[in-house]
């Protein structure tokens, strides 16, 4: 395929000549999109809640407690708070998601079917989230031991300090050496005592980082969470389009059809005689199959070919003819004795088949015939089915002119056709080109319509009935 294929014009081209199959694909990816957000992806809902940590906090210790807000012991104790029919911890761990804020904030979000299932289980997350973490950071309420552990240390070492003080004035103050001693050992022990109970005291977590808030009840969601169901409907219809678009310009890319003369010249192993115009009918690209599907090709618009381009504006009908005449003229030149010529079309190739009935009525109608002897060869055209081409073996002819249609058929397809006339006895004079035209509405009276001479075309068989 050329570069045409990643150009905008095949994109265009793509959508006025496929645009029923491109609704039809877009609204069967709508389809599989609404039914995907019903299956596997039902309606979800997510609310959030805040926790406030009061004091200084490192990003370590940030992420450990965003860690214990999502931790199965959390999960467990909403579980049981919601009672939730069937819905266990670990089901509910999945559906809570924690992050840290700007602000020593951690963000709970919670996801459910309802609005109000999400709001709930989104607050019961935070409260339990600053219950158990208070608890495990010692300021939780339901020990004792824990509450009042460092309260009776400062007693005992106030205690301490009082039984050092009286044991210093018992001691004998300055008399002997002794006593001096004892009384310095005394006042280090105080000391030491002092300075632990200072440490004692800014080590304790819950000094400044007890006494997490939360910031108020979660906001009931009033939209789904993402994929919602419009979202995965759009998705949907977006990517059978999108996808349909593709497989046309990879198609495209990857065909193999000869396009030009060179490259059909190659395959069939002769020389090109010319090119001629024929006005261009809907019909005569569509295959002419009866039956539903063939029925739905058309209804989708897949029974003619996209990837061709739009035919050019052509002269009057006086202009086309001149082409064929020219062709006629070739024939005789390149083969003065001949008399009968095969003309060998492409079963399937309308514009061909037309393009071969317009040349025999030329060939045919030439009045110079009777007059000189130097008349155009007489021409008969058959059909060969391109799957397994049989030309009929050779009787008066004396060779085969092969019609087709450029960017319709492969250089295998091509290259059988030729065989199958080399095997039938007949050598390839040469190949003549048929493209589509618009054809002007005005036509020359003095020769009938174009489509009268398709009837001098005989749809041969296999074995080339009369013309």
């Amino acid at each position: 395929m050329n570069d045409d294929t990643i150009r905008l014009v095949t994109i265009g081209r793509i959508l006025r000549r496929r645009w029923r199959l491109l609704a039809v694909l877009t609204v069967v990816g709508a389809l599989v999109g609404h039914g995907a957000s019903v299956l596997l992806f039902p309606p979800r809902y997510t609310a959030s809640a805040s926790v406030l940590l009061p004091g200084q906090w490192e990003e370590r210790e940030l992420l450990t407690q965003v860690d214990i807000a999502t931790s199965s012991s959390v999960a467990d104790r909403v579980a049981a708070e919601l009672g939730w029919s069937g819905v266990s911890g670990g089901e509910l761990r999945d559906s809570v998601t924690a992050k840290a804020a700007d602000g020593n904030i951690i963000k709970i979000s919670g996801t459910a079917e309802t609005p109000e299932r999400a709001q709930r289980l989104s607050d019961q997350v935070a409260k339990e989230f600053v219950t158990f973490a208070a608890r495990i950071s010692g300021g939780g309420t339901d020990s004792e031991a824990a509450a009042t552990g460092p309260e009776a240390l400062r007693k005992k070492v106030q205690e301490t300090n009082r039984r050092i003080t009286d044991l210093a004035e018992a001691a004998d103050p300055g008399r002997t050496v002794e006593s001096v001693q004892a009384r310095t050992a005394l006042e280090k022990l105080r000391t030491s005592l002092e300075e632990a109970m200072t440490k004692l005291e800014q080590a304790d977590p819950a000094s400044d980082k007890a006494g997490m808030v939360v910031m108020g009840p979660a906001a009931r969601p009033s939209g789904e969470a993402p994929p919602t169901r419009t979202q995965l409907v759009v998705g949907g219809a977006l990517l059978f389009f999108l996808t349909a678009v593709i497989g046309h310009l990879t198609a495209a890319r990857m065909n193999r059809r000869l396009r030009t003369e060179p490259e059909i010249a190659a395959a069939l192993g002769s020389a090109l005689l010319g090119t001629v115009d024929v006005p261009d009918e809907p019909s005569a690209h569509r295959p002419k199959d009866r039956g539903r599907w063939p029925r739905i090709r058309r209804l989708l618009g897949v029974d003619t070919r996209w990837d061709l381009p739009t035919p050019q504006r052509s002269g009057d009908e006086a202009g086309r003819r001149i082409r064929y005449r020219r062709v006629c003229a070739r024939l005789r030149n390149q083969l003065p004795g001949s008399r009968r010529l095969l003309v060998v079309v492409p079963d399937g190739d309308e514009i061909a088949l037309r393009a071969a009935g317009q040349l025999a009525a030329e060939a045919g109608g030439d009045p110079s015939a009777s007059s000189s002897g130097r008349g155009y060869p007489t021409l008969r055209v058959v059909e060969v089915p391109v799957d397994r081409p049989t030309v009929p073996d050779r009787g008066t002819e004396s060779g085969a002119l092969v019609v087709l249609s450029a960017g319709r058929w492969t250089a295998e397809e091509a290259g059988g056709i030729a065989e199958a006339c080399a095997d039938g006895g007949h050598d390839v004079v040469g190949f003549v080109v048929a493209g589509p035209v618009r054809a002007r509405p005005t036509r020359s009276a003095d020769r009938p319509a174009d489509h009268t001479a398709p009837a001098l075309a005989a749809r041969g068989n296999a074995t080339g009935g009369p013309a």
